[in-house]
């Protein structure tokens, strides 16, 4: 089965940084685009300046799994184009925020809590390890691989206790952080990958564009069972004495 994928990018520090626009030409969103379109991915895009921000009824209706890039300006997405992320999901609709997507009201409404996080902007390294080498998701990585240079988050991490932890970073200066975690919403999956600062080249290392492409493919729908929901109808007879 081929998965429909949207990648949505708030699409504001390419338009006001020089050194971003020139490290991403085509935006966040282009390169995590390319980076899919490499693995024979179906891949469209969505921007914050776009009407409705790009994600129309029509537009999640035709995506398995939404990509999600943001940074600085979370508090710029619409309500309703929020539930109508919110409500894709439970409907089965993957779900991956990366970087600072676990700011974007949409996972901060799926998770129900702040997400808050220590961080610190300076360019140190990060090393990444695979704490779950049996998930799909780490499928083809090392037991770890590094980050030259990046954005520092650190613990704690104001979330629920994840379904599962694919990944784990420390950081030059010490820190640990939960930096691969995977949820369910309703009949949606959900995996929030910390890696993406824009200040930096990420999105063309090997191992992120792995980790993504294999996001992707855990994250689409699965068929399952149909859901019934609301007032059921006895199977059996049932004794009406009291």
């Amino acid at each position: 089965m081929t998965h429909r994928i949207t990648v949505w990018n708030e699409n504001v520090h390419e338009q006001e940084s020089e050194d971003v626009a020139e490290r991403y030409p085509n935006g966040i969103h282009g390169a995590i685009a390319d980076a899919l379109e490499a693995e024979g991915r179906t891949v469209q895009t969505a921007t914050l300046q776009e009407p409705e921000h790009g994600l129309t009824e029509d537009v999640l209706a035709e995506t398995d799994v939404l990509v999600w890039w943001s940074h600085c300006a979370n508090d710029e997405v619409s309500d309703e184009v929020t539930e109508r992320v919110v409500d894709r999901v439970h409907e089965g609709m993957g779900f991956v925020p990366v970087h600072s997507g676990k700011n974007s009201k949409p996972f901060k409404r799926l998770m129900g809590t702040t997400c808050n996080i220590k961080y610190r902007h300076g360019g140190e390294t990060e090393r990444i390890w695979v704490a779950d080498p049996g998930h799909p998701i780490a499928d083809g990585l090392p037991e770890s691989f590094e980050v030259p240079s990046t954005e520092m988050y650190g613990e704690p991490y104001d979330i629920p206790e994840p379904d599962r932890t694919v990944f784990i970073s420390w950081f030059e200066g010490g820190e640990v952080f939960r930096s691969g975690i995977c949820y369910r919403r309703g009949r949606g999956r959900i995996f929030a990958f910390r890696p993406g600062h824009e200040e930096y080249p990420i999105f063309y290392q090997d191992e992120i564009r792995r980790v993504l492409d294999n996001a992707v493919e855990w994250a689409a729908p699965t068929e399952g069972s149909d859901a019934v929901w609301g007032e059921a109808e006895p199977l059996e007879e049932l004794d009406s004495g009291y």
